[in-house]
């Protein structure tokens, strides 16, 4: 699986703004409804109860929130990178700025870790963090994802 598959350029988000974790998952779940024709709290709802069994915080200022929701017809990623880091509970006790959400379907089992384990892939790069970071447009950023 390709991130190109999961992640189209419109869902990549530059210089999101959330004062906290929570704050920002409700800003990703809005930006998701919309693209996944899912509604918005319960994007939301799926997205907190992952993180209530232990935050997606994966260190070095990332984040990788994910959900299985039974009304998701096929795996969609969303990019964003924070204009200001949040606390979200990481690993490391680093706050986070750049994060990747997934949402997926109920019963998509393998699909889900294949995405998973390919977006962990970017997210535990220190060189591709950095250049994301600097990075001054979405389409940039888009292009460093999909390498």
């Amino acid at each position: 699986m390709q991130i190109s598959d999961i992640l189209a350029e419109k869902r990549v988000y530059a210089d999101i703004k959330a004062d906290t974790k929570r704050q920002l998952l409700q800003v990703l779940a809005n930006k998701a409804a919309k693209s996944v024709d899912i509604d918005e709290r319960t994007i939301f709802d799926a997205l907190l109860e992952r993180e209530n069994l232990g935050s997606t915080g994966f260190g070095n200022g990332t984040a990788f929130p994910h959900a299985r929701i039974a009304n998701a017809k096929k795996v969609k990623a969303f990019f964003a990178r924070l204009s200001e880091p949040v606390d979200f509970e990481a690993v490391d006790n680093q706050p986070v700025d750049l994060v990747f959400m997934l949402i997926s379907p109920e019963d998509s089992g393998a699909d889900h870790l294949t995405a998973l384990a390919s977006i962990s892939r970017i997210l535990k790069s220190p060189e591709a963090c950095k250049k994301i970071r600097a990075a001054k447009k979405t389409e940039k950023i888009y292009e460093l994802l999909i390498k």
